[in-house]
């Protein structure tokens, strides 16, 4: 089977996304600015037409039904063994390759995507500015890959990395990328020249607030 996109989303409820934004932004401007990156990362990774998408969500919610992207539920557990169950069960039902993408990355390239799917490693990953990664590609797992990371540091790559590698499996990072999770990415992302169009949106709409 084709390789497998899953872009891991939580449920766009105020309060519960994009806290490290809360302020500048209000839990409810934080939350239309996340369903809206989620809107824009499906529209993008739908043209990519070597892979199919899934979306998968903490919690059940019909924030994205319209897009008509296939959705399943994460598992319990921690970020950790959430990844780790998206990514075998991808490769179990019988994709090439198994690709994470996380929803903070609106203006990713695809090529960037295109590139980790290519590796020959076992794991393939995309570096974030922030120390952090925007996907995480799979043509094998270990139950020991994300043993000892560190989650939403500086170190968490560097932390991945090893961790791979302790567990006998080869991997490559591919082309480095922003994310927004602080509110200085928040400021890069708006001076962006190439917004897609629901977090256009979103900047349009606070700004005409603001005044």
């Amino acid at each position: 089977m084709q390789p497998v996109i899953i872009l891991f989303a939580k449920a766009p409820i105020p309060g519960r996304v994009k806290t490290r934004l809360q302020p500048p932004l209000s839990p409810a401007e934080a939350a239309g600015l996340h369903e809206a990156f989620v809107w824009d990362m499906i529209h993008r990774l739908q043209s990519f037409t070597r892979a199919s998408l899934e979306l998968h969500t903490d919690i059940p919610t019909d924030a994205w039904v319209a897009t008509g992207v296939a959705q399943r539920l994460q598992s319990e557990g921690d970020l950790q063994l959430k990844m780790l169950h998206a990514l075998d069960q991808a490769l179990r039902r019988g994709h090439a390759r198994a690709i994470i993408v996380g929803t903070d990355a609106p203006t990713l390239p695809l090529a960037h995507l295109e590139q980790l799917l290519a590796s020959d490693a076992d794991v393939s990953l995309g570096p974030t500015d922030d120390g952090g990664y925007y996907a995480i590609a799979c043509r094998t797992t270990h139950p020991a890959m994300f043993d000892g990371v560190t989650w939403s540091g500086p170190l968490t790559l560097e932390h991945t990395v090893r961790a791979i590698e302790r567990a006998g499996l080869s991997v490559e990072l591919g082309s480095r990328w922003f994310d927004v999770d602080e509110p200085a990415d928040l400021e890069r992302l708006a001076a962006s020249p190439d917004l897609p169009a629901r977090t256009a949106r979103w900047f349009r709409e606070r700004k005409i607030k603001q005044q």
